[in-house]
């Protein structure tokens, strides 16, 4: 296969390029699923160096930024994929972005370079999972900043509301897609919870990396005024899109801290939509997260945070809620998770 060339994506953003990889022919040219790293008709990179206003006051790169970013590469490969073969012409939706962790801050001047490819399908949706990477341009040096999964689903271009099929890929070994499989089963019983809790459902949307980048930015004025510190994100949990932003709403995004460790803090966003232009539809949720933000010194490292203490019986219900996911997520991190019922 040839290598792939240079695209830049507009005349005046020559630090905005993408390594475009050309559609796959049959379903014979999936990917080798050998990592987001390689370049394969199903992979593709991103790039694009960090400017001022991209970041926070002590330089550091916003979470939003790097997960409007994700988002964009997710989009692009799931969209090409799933117009490989004849057929109906199709775009694909984001329906969930699994826990994204933020393993080291992006800062000003640097690159960051968004590997992703498609990992696994079923027949309706589509897993992609992303690498990012920062290069410090001076030095050549890279480092892993972000993990992250999504998934996908393919919308007709003639009527969003149908889920079309995917084409399946082709796995290099037999592992890989029972793998996928587990992985696939474990979030779709995370949607049914999170119907369940919420009472609603889980749908996909169209171009939600602008709405992802400003509940990432409401999470961090929720914490920059708890700790008046400069803070940074270290992680989101599962976000779940409940419902279309549709034509002519306004939406209301807001955000509110849930639970306090010695050094982190969890703040929960709800996007919410008004159709103010159709009297005949009421506010609906639109979607919801849980980011987790830390608190750094001038020096870069972290500090504690101050305690939130609940005082309303809601209040007290979400802490114990918070501090549950954070005790799992830890025991996660140290390999003794216990399994769930």
């Amino acid at each position: 296969m040839a290598r792939p060339g240079l695209i830049h994506s507009a005349p005046g953003l020559p630090d905005t390029c993408a390594l475009l990889q050309p559609p796959a022919a049959s379903a014979a040219a999936a990917p080798s699923m050998s990592g987001p790293d390689v370049e394969t008709p199903s992979a593709i990179q991103i790039c694009r160096i960090m400017r001022p206003d991209d970041a926070n006051v002590a330089g550091n790169v916003h979470g939003g930024t790097i997960l409007k970013m994700i988002e964009e590469a997710g989009a692009i490969i799931s969209t090409r994929h799933c117009n490989s073969q004849n057929g109906e012409r199709c775009v694909a939706a984001l329906a969930r972005v699994e826990r994204t962790d933020f393993l080291s801050p992006m800062c000003i001047g640097e690159v960051a370079h968004v590997s992703a490819e498609i990992t696994y399908t079923s027949k309706h949706s589509v897993e992609v999972q992303v690498n990012v990477m920062s290069e410090n341009i001076l030095t050549g040096a890279k480092k892993l900043t972000n993990k992250a999964t999504l998934w996908y689903v393919p919308l007709s271009l003639k009527n969003v509301d149908k889920v079309l099929e995917v084409p399946p890929v082709v796995y290099s070994r037999q592992e890989q897609e029972e793998e996928g499989r587990k992985r696939y089963e474990a979030q779709k019983l995370e949607r049914m919870e999170t119907k369940w809790r919420n009472g609603d459902i889980v749908q996909p949307v169209l171009n939600p990396g602008v709405t992802m980048k400003l509940m990432d930015e409401v999470a961090g004025i929720v914490a920059a005024r708890h700790c008046k510190t400069n803070i940074v994100t270290a992680s989101v949990d599962a976000i779940n899109f409940h419902d279309k932003i549709r034509k002519g709403c306004v939406i209301t995004i807001s955000g509110r801290m849930t639970f306090t460790s010695n050094k982190s803090m969890e703040i929960e966003v709800l996007v919410d939509a008004d159709p103010v232009v159709d009297s005949s539809q009421k506010r609906y949720r639109a979607a919801s997260a849980f980011f987790t933000y830390v608190s750094l010194s001038q020096e870069g490292r972290s500090l504690p945070v101050p305690q939130l203490v609940p005082e309303t019986e809601d209040e007290k219900k979400r802490f114990e809620e918070g501090k549950g996911r954070y005790l799992q997520m830890k025991a996660k991190r140290q390999g003794h998770a216990e399994p769930q019922p």
